[in-house]
């Protein structure tokens, strides 16, 4: 599969793909995308069930796909133990991609340290250097581009296909697993002993850097602790959004000032059922 094609024929391309893989299971996806999408193949991880299952499919499939991570600097501590129990268990090196210190170092003189509070822009500023950034320098030259996102994360993905032009970036996005459901995903880590991160069984269904991120009160969507003091529905850091972070705050129509929410810890004091041994 070549890249150096209009943006009709890539989506084209795309739409063919997802239709390919939609039968299939997890592994034969994989070695059709494997097989069809030819160059570099990147899978970003950030170690979330999601992310962990693909990893598992990935090796056991003996993927030419690269994995790597993007460390922001801010993740929780379970999630760097979760990095190295994964590459224990399956006996290679994942490469992180780190914000650029000059902009870390600039970000944080001017606004101070959890400055990203301050207003949806400056958190969307935060994670382009944190996440958009170093997202850039590990698809650099990628001809496919593999993400754990599912349609059942939130109403912002429930139309995630399973293959997808990315004419901004230059590439096909792939997220194998977009049809799966969460308990197939927990059915899939226990049945293999997939190294998972404790948050999990904390009432984190979905895991990013530490200070924004809270676990998930009852009824709420999986995503619902990202930047939880953000619109219901707008919480994307702008990795899977089209454009730079923040294009769409319009100068004097920012948010308020962040005020701090009330503790969750609703979910946070039972183990998660779906993992549960």
């Amino acid at each position: 599969m070549t890249l150096s094609l209009d943006h009709a024929a890539q989506n084209a391309l795309a739409d063919d793909l997802a239709a390919r893989l939609r039968p299939l299971a997890l592994s034969e996806r994989l070695a059709l995308i494997d097989a069809t999408v030819g160059g570099r193949l990147v899978f970003t991880t950030s170690f979330g069930l999601e992310d962990q299952a693909l990893t598992h499919g990935l090796r056991m499939a003996k993927s030419r796909a690269e994995i790597v991570t993007i460390d922001t600097g801010r993740l929780f501590p379970e999630t760097y133990d979760t990095w190295a129990e994964t590459e224990a268990a399956y006996g290679f090196r994942i490469r992180a991609y780190v914000p650029e210190r000059e902009a870390e170092e600039s970000f944080v003189a001017e606004s101070g340290i959890n400055g990203f509070r301050h207003s949806v822009a400056a958190r969307q500023a935060c994670c382009g250097f944190r996440k958009v950034e170093p997202l850039g320098r590990a698809l650099a030259g990628a001809a496919g581009w593999l993400t754990g996102l599912r349609a059942g994360q939130s109403a912002n993905r429930a139309e995630t296909p399973l293959a997808e032009a990315d004419p901004v970036r230059g590439l096909i996005k792939l997220n194998p697993i977009a049809d799966w459901t969460r308990e197939a995903l927990a059915e899939l880590i226990r049945q293999n002993y997939v190294p998972y991160n404790v948050l999990h069984d904390r009432g984190f269904p979905s895991i990013g850097c530490a200070p924004c991120t809270r676990a998930v009160k009852v009824g709420e969507p999986e995503r619902a602790g990202r930047w939880w003091w953000e619109q219901a529905g707008k919480q994307e850091c702008g990795l899977h959004v089209a454009g730079a972070p923040g294009s769409e705050i319009k100068p004097g129509r920012e948010p308020a000032a962040f005020e701090p929410a009330q503790s969750s810890d609703t979910s946070s004091k039972t183990s998660n059922p779906e993992l549960a041994a």
